[in-house]
């Protein structure tokens, strides 16, 4: 075979210029082209003129070898012609015809052979169309025609390279032309002969040695005319040549001609795609200039969508290769609109797993991601144009499963763009804009494309699960899912379940919950998938002891089925997990552990719950017992183990209670649960004759009587409280604590076994309770009770009022839900008792609170709470809290405490450790000291009996019962009774109208009070910005009570919205009718509820109806702060609530700002309908009191709060819904002008009590409102700082006619918070600015939006320094610490907008340098206020000291840099040294040099130097 030597000039896209620099041939000048730049190798050739000769003239009749069939003249002509051409090369030294086969035999100097040549064509040029046309003769045969294409033989045998004669002719400048042209005409002869002989060698492929002339050459003569003809010869050549031609052409064609080749190759490709990649190549490797080279993009960039798929890679490689900054982003976002990336093989129609892995790993998908892979790795400038790319869609339907590979391609190339690429698919997720099912469209069915990038996966996977946001967590536990299902090999799916074990490992709550739901998830789908990687996930129960009930359920959730599944399949090896689990928690609940018998009794029920379930499988061995039998011999067993300690039988109970409602238990099971509770009667009810008690009524020297009997003389039983807890107090108190949820498991089994009715029981409802004596409560006879009778009747009272709130719990939801088996009649008495036991509760609760204020005890547990377990649960604060919340912080002494003193000192004169107890009686003696305005205490002990306990000395009487006072002392222990359900709220839905005399004829509003003080604690659960997962745990009550969602919340309170407004107008109209109002109501209410009279019990009613209507504003404004409110499967919830506040009509100057009236019905209009309902409240509370009106104003920012807009940005796709901008803005302005108005107001007229009654904290919301929902904030700060707050005097003024500067609520006392307030709003002003000046860079160039930025930064600048001038006047630590504080941020946060002074210093030095000024006036001032409070040693303003130093620090050099750099402007730059004075002196000093400038430390100068201080 023989093989061409392709001889490659130094630049594979550059051909070498002609060599030949002495020719005498006279050619025209402009048809001599050479490719070579550069002027030492592009001489001007100057050849004479030939003629030309074409292949038509040369040889034309002339058919085969012999020539037959030729003219006589023409043959004698054309044989004198080969002749004169033989001889012409025979005188150059070559021997055309050496032997038959063989090639021509050139001389060793192929340059001899070539400039004879052209010496004799210049010497004769009459020879040259001779030449040729012996030449074209001479090629007609074939054999001919091949042995001038083929590598040449030297005479002397060497074997060195040599090139073949066609070649060497086409390097004669004076024929070239011309040979061109005769072996261009020659290819076409021979395409057939190429197409039925495609794997011929390279020597017998005459159509091949032809191309390969054409290639490298050192010049061409005419590059256009010859680039014209090969195209036309290119777009007629067979496929396989016309791929070898075009693939050629960078190595044939001169960059003159690039344009001609671009335009017939984009011809080309729209007539065959097929040459796309031979296309693609020559345009890599053609030198194109700038235009030829997008056009040459723009081609390809067409041919996105009509390519094969197979071509695709060739064609993504192209592209990125060609990008550049001025096209990144048209390439990527072609690319995206128009690639079709993974389906090119559906996974459907593979009709077994084996053959769709195949197709899968056959499929172009996985050769166009790796063709996207290797063109983006190590490209960081390519990467970050796709993200920005990616980051500028905003619509859901705009994306593709292209964007999410791009993000794991980038995520996988490594570690620098690795959290932008977090970030991005965080936001997108939040944004709605990734959607579950794209992702599906990349995992599912895709295994092999998935497969290298699966660690990726993992890596994105875990980084969602741990983000705060519950949407992205959602999101990770269906990609963790998805990866589960699809990947079945073991290593796979061991990844995914060691990711989810070290999630739960972490102890970040909301982690641990999501992961542990993804397991859940995971169980009941690939159950059999787990069971052999079922050591990998008992790994969870290491960190067991750290997690929260919930938490707790959820792992043994987890735990079950995967023993309900083990145990359902003849395997016994199968079987081991489900003896394990089985093994573990029969070993917790015998554990003396408290923490180890919860996660036993909470395991025991998910077995229960799992293997008794009605549907679960009996066991499959027949020497297994059935599921159900194992189930409760487990429950029997925890039972047993538990009946000796109350807090974990309370614990199973309720969460025996809590199961029975939620899963449908076997028959045998719920059949023993029956048996159990019956023992209730014997254990706590008594029998009563004629409604009287039998026996003695004394017990333990205590009278007992009957209280709240609403049965009267038909009542069967009672409670006997007070003998349990007199005889045998241990045993008892315990058969006591287990009272109320006994009756609870009761009360689910009688509902079970009855239809939902609790007929069974109703007795108990209005039974009587055997209690101490009422008479106890009056003075006289509390003086007489021993230490431990009171502390008797205080348990009594403790176990009745959770009794009661049982009582509540249980019949409540004969109201709240439909139960067909109730009549109306019944429903009416049960309602109206149920009123009743709330008035009772209301009673007995504020008789609690005030024998505890009295004598502080500490509260047995009948509610199990997390308190129990101390630190490992996260609860028990330490004692030093403890002791710091009981003590209130005015109370505290600077001065060391005497040990002996405190009571610090145990029996040997050493110090001990404070008790709870000691915190209890310390807080009590404050307490009464203080009076009832002082904050309560907090008590976290759950001992059940303490080892002493004290009443206070002197505390003989029990003091005013006020029922509407909140129960201070009662509340510190909360967590230790028993919560109210929320079918407890439908009793604000229960109201009997009279006619009668008053708005509140039967004194309801105090019941309705309390119920709506539960119903705020509980949404504030929801609403606590420390939930980081939707369960929340209302008073930190069982777990039992915290499983409710927000969306079930909100479908269960939805009934009570209208009652909210019900009770709402009925506050208003006692408030209105004032003292004049009926007070005798609640004593014959109270009477008939059966509630003990007592004289020193107090009913305000204006107390209460202002109560009322605070609780009922700040319930509607925790409703509206929930976010799934706004979520649109609950838009009809939203509906609801904004129609129960409705207003009779909307004036029309609420829709100013809406071109379009919005319809009733809309939410807009809605929103305005209770903005309008809101601000008539606002009007009538104004003549009432302040407090009244603030609250109005909160709940008015609620409802325009901008969070609502925020969640609606992308409502379409996320369903949010809310109301528009508009709208929001409208009511914003109104808003601003009513939180000025109470600002404003003199309230010295209105409410007398007013000054004691504000409080720093709603001045503090009230005045953000203010400032924030303004339309120029900037402008309203300025006028504040600069006008308003200089008037303050420092000293406390008398009254309110002594305000000058008309706000009354700015006085002395409350100049901190307006203080704190305005510093806080202008850094979030400078802040916004920066954003935007950020945001604005490229238009922050023009002057004129330039400017008015830097007016805007200068208008904040001297807010700040009128703030901190004001600390000249108020000599107070507090402000000087908060001068010191944020003057350090505002200096911090200036500093980031430094690089837009900095470039528009030469445009606005002026403005730039009188700011540094400006500032320079607020350093000084807080130079000296540190150099002070060094001296007088202020801790409060020293800790803020270093923070503000080093921003102040960076200022500086900021400043000196700027200056130096821009020397032109004129200024000068120096340091001085500051001196610590006086701070008074050193205010004087710079107040006297006020036009001069200096310098101190921190501090910059600017112009003319001034003395140094």
């Amino acid at each position: 075979m023989v093989f061409l030597k392709r001889s490659l000039p130094g630049n594979s896209k550059r051909r070498p210029s002609f060599p030949s620099q002495n020719l005498q041939l006279s050619v025209p000048a402009a048809s001599v082209v050479t490719l070579d730049p550069d002027s030492h190798r592009n001489p001007t050739l100057p050849v004479a003129a030939a003629t030309p000769v074409t292949t038509g003239s040369t040889g034309g009749g002339a058919r085969n070898e012999k020539g037959k069939g030729i003219s006589g003249s023409n043959g004698l002509v054309e044989e004198d012609n080969t002749s004169l051409m033989i001889s012409l090369l025979a005188e150059a030294g070559c021997t055309l015809s050496v032997s038959d086969d063989s090639p021509p035999s050139l001389p060793a100097d192929p340059h001899k052979l070539r400039r004879h040549i052209e010496s004799r064509l210049s010497s004769d040029p009459s020879i040259a169309p001779r030449f040729l046309s012996g030449l074209s003769s001479y090629v007609q045969n074939p054999q001919n025609l091949r042995r001038v294409l083929i590598p040449a033989s030297h005479y002397s045998g060497v074997s060195s390279w040599i090139e073949s004669l066609a070649r060497v002719l086409l390097l004669v400048a004076p024929i070239q032309p011309q040979i061109l042209d005769l072996l261009l005409g020659k290819l076409p002869e021979y395409f057939n002969a190429d197409t039925a002989h495609a794997l011929r060698p390279l020597k017998d492929d005459i159509s091949r040695l032809i191309v390969n002339q054409l290639r490298w050459l050192d010049f061409i003569v005419d590059s256009d005319c010859f680039a014209e003809k090969l195209m036309e010869v290119l777009s007629i050549s067979p496929t396989s040549l016309k791929k070898e031609i075009i693939g050629s052409l960078p190595e044939i064609i001169g960059e003159k001609s690039h344009t001609t080749v671009v335009l017939a190759l984009e011809k080309m490709l729209l007539e065959d795609s097929e040459i796309i990649v031979p296309v693609l190549d020559s345009f890599s490797n053609l030198n194109l200039d700038e235009q030829l080279q997008e056009q040459a993009i723009t081609i390809a960039l067409s041919c996105i969508r009509t390519v094969d798929a197979e071509k695709m890679p060739h064609l993504l490689r192209f592209l990125f290769l060609s990008t550049t900054p001025a096209n990144t982003g048209r390439i990527i976002s072609q690319i995206r609109d128009q690639l079709k990336f993974v389906g090119a093989v559906d996974p459907h129609s593979a009709r077994n797993k084996k053959l769709k892995e195949n197709s899968l790993a056959e499929s172009t998908d996985a050769l166009i991601l790796d063709a996207l892979r290797s063109s983006l790795r190590f490209k960081n400038i390519l990467c970050e144009a796709i993200l920005k790319e990616l980051k500028s869609i905003d619509q859901p339907r705009h994306h593709k499963v292209i964007d999410v590979w791009f993000l794991m391609l980038i995520y996988n190339n490594g570690r620098s763009l690795q959290k932008d690429v977090q970030k991005i698919l965080k936001k997108k997720i939040l944004d709605g804009c990734f959607s579950e099912a794209l992702f599906d469209q990349c995992i599912t069915g895709h295994r092999e494309l998935v497969k290298d990038y699966f660690p990726s996966f993992i890596s994105l996977c875990e980084y969602l699960l741990s983000c705060k946001e519950k949407q992205a967590r959602h999101f990770s536990i269906h990609l963790y899912t998805s990866l589960f299902g699809e990947f079945k090999d073991t290593y796979s799916k061991q990844e995914v379940v060691g990711a989810l074990v070290t999630h739960i490992g972490s102890g970040i709550a909301h982690e641990v919950t999501s992961a542990l739901d993804t397991l859940i998830l995971l169980t009941s789908r690939y159950s059999e998938e787990l069971i052999p990687i079922s050591s990998h996930i008992t790994g969870i129960l290491d960190y067991m002891e750290s997690f929260q009930g919930d938490n707790l359920h959820k792992v043994y959730e987890v735990f079950s089925r995967l023993a309900l599944f083990a145990r359902s399949r003849e395997d016994n090896t199968r079987s081991s997990i489900a003896n394990e689990v089985l093994m573990i928690i029969r070993k917790q609940v015998s554990n003396a552990d408290m923490t180890y018998r919860k996660m036993g009794v909470i395991g025991t029920l998910k077995i229960v719950s799992t293997f008794g379930d009605v549907n679960a499988p009996s066991g499959f061995l027949s020497s297994q017992k059935s599921n159900s039998d194992d189930a409760l011999e487990l429950l029997r067993m925890s039972l047993d183990s538990l009946k000796l300690v109350p807090l974990t039988l309370i614990l199973l109970y309720d969460e025996l209670s809590a199961l029975l409602e939620d899963v449908v238990l076997k028959p045998e099971i719920i059949e023993w649960i029956g048996k159990h509770v019956s023992e209730f009667e014997v254990m706590f009810l008594s029998d009563l004759e004629g409604g009287q008690l039998p026996t003695n009524t004394f017990f333990n020297d205590i009278e007992g009587e009957l209280w709240i009997n609403l049965d009267g003389d038909t009542s069967p039983v009672y409670l006997k409280i007070l003998p349990l807890l007199s005889f045998s107090p241990q045993q008892q108190s315990e058969s006591l604590q287990i009272l109320t949820s006994q009756f609870l498991l009761l009360s689910v089994v009688e509902r079970l076994t009855n239809q939902g009715s609790l007929g069974g029981i109703d007795a108990l409802l209005g039974c009587p309770l055997l209690l101490p004596s009422s008479k106890y409560l009056s003075g006289v006879h509390w003086k007489m009770l021993t230490e431990k009778q009171k502390k008797t009747l205080c348990f009594t009272l403790f176990y009745a009022i959770n009794w009661i709130r049982e009582l509540l719990n249980a019949f409540s939801s004969q109201i709240a839900n439909k139960v067909e088996s109730i009549t109306p009649n019944t429903k009416v008495e049960t309602m109206n008792k149920l009123l009743k036991r709330l008035r009772n509760l209301l009673v007995m609760e504020s008789i609690l609170d005030v024998i505890l204020k009295a004598c502080p005890l500490s509260l047995p547990e009948v509610c199990f709470s997390m308190d129990q377990f101390g630190t490992v649960f996260g609860w028990r604060k330490s004692s030093k809290r403890v002791l710091s919340e009981v003590i209130p912080p005015k109370k505290k002494k600077k001065h060391k405490p005497d040990p002996s003193a405190s009571g610090n000192l145990g029996h040997h004169g050493k110090l001990r450790q404070p008790t709870i107890i000691d915190a209890l009686k310390k807080s009590s003696m404050q307490a009464s000291q203080e009076g009832s305005d002082e904050g309560s205490p907090r008590y976290l002990s759950h001992e059940k009996t303490p080892p002493t306990e004290h009443c206070i000395v002197g505390a003989d009487e029990l003091g005013v019962i006020d029922i509407s006072s909140v129960p201070k002392f009662l509340d510190a222990q909360k967590s230790k009774f028993r919560p109210l359900n929320v079918d407890c709220l439908s009793l604000l839905c229960f109201s009997e109208c009279r006619d009668t005399c008053c708005a509140d004829p039967r004194a309801e509003l105090p019941l309705y009070l309390y119920i709506l003080r539960d119903f705020r604690c509980k949404l504030d659960d929801f609403c606590s910005p420390s939930k980081q997962f939707p369960i929340p745990c209302p008073e930190k009550a069982s777990t039992v009570f915290c499983r409710r969602t927000t969306g079930e919340f909100l479908n269960k309170i939805k009934p009570v919205f209208g009652s909210l407004r019900k009770h709402l107008d009925k506050a208003v109209s006692v408030l209105r009718a004032g003292s004049a109002a009926c007070d005798n109501h609640w004593k014959s209410e109270s009477c008939c509820a059966g509630n003990p009279v007592l004289s020193n019990l107090l009913v305000s009613e204006t107390s209460i109806a202002s109560s009322v209507f605070i609780e009922v504003l700040r319930c509607y404004n925790r409703i509206l702060v929930l976010d799934e409110l706004y979520h649109q499967k609950n838009m009809q919830i939203l509906k609801d609530l904004l129609e129960a506040f409705h207003s009779t009509e909307v004036p029309l100057n609420f829709f100013s700002q809406h071109q379009q009236i919005p319809m009733p019905g809309e939410l807009d209009y809605m929103y305005y309908d209770v903005y309008s309902f809101l601000e008539g409240i606002l009007e009538t509370s104004f003549l009432l009191s302040f407090s009244l009106a603030s609250e109005v104003v909160v709940t008015l920012q609620t409802l325009v709060n901008p969070k609502i807009v925020v969640s609606c940005k992308f409502q379409e796709t996320v369903g949010y819904v809310g109301c528009s901008q508009n709208a929001l803005n409208s009511l914003r302005s109104r808003l601003s002008l009513a939180a000025h108005r109470l600002l404003v107001y003199d309230w010295s007229s209105k409410d007398t009590e007013w000054k004691s009654n504000i409080r720093g904290d709603i001045i503090q919301k009230i005045l953000q409102i203010y400032l924030t929902n303004t339309q120029c904030t900037s402008d309203l700060l300025n006028e504040l700082a600069c006008s308003i707050l200089p008037q303050v005097p420092s000293c406390k003024i008398k009254n309110t006619q002594d305000v000058t500067h008309g706000f009354p609520t700015l006085c002395p006392t409350m100049f901190l918070v307006w203080y704190k307030v305005l510093h806080e709003e202008n850094i979030n002003v400078l802040s916004k600015l920066v954003k935007e000046v950020r945001l604005k860079h490229g238009l922050s160039s023009q002057r004129e939006v330039a400017g008015k930025m830097l007016v805007n930064i200068q208008q904040s600048v001297q807010v700040v320094v009128s703030l901190v001038s004001l600390c000249k006047v108020h000599d107070k630590a507090a402000v000087h610490a908060m001068a010191v504080k944020y003057g350090g941020k505002y200096v911090d946060l200036f500093l980031k907008a430094f690089d837009f002074l900095q470039a528009q210093f030469q445009s606005h030095n002026d403005l730039i340098i009188q700011m540094f000024k400006e500032i320079q006036k607020a350093t000084r001032i807080i130079q000296a206020l540190c150099s002070a409070a060094k001296g007088s040693k202020r801790t409060i303003v020293t800790s803020k000291i270093p923070a503000t130093k080093r921003s102040m620090e960076k200022f500086l050099f900021h400043v000196k840099a700027l200056l130096h750099s821009n020397t032109s402007s004129g200024c000068t730059f120096w340091m001085g040294k500051f001196h610590c004075v006086n701070f008074y002196s050193l205010i004087s000093i710079l107040h006297s040099y006020s036009s001069q400038v200096i310098f101190y430390s921190l501090s910059l100068s600017l112009g003319t130097k001034g003395p140094e201080v």
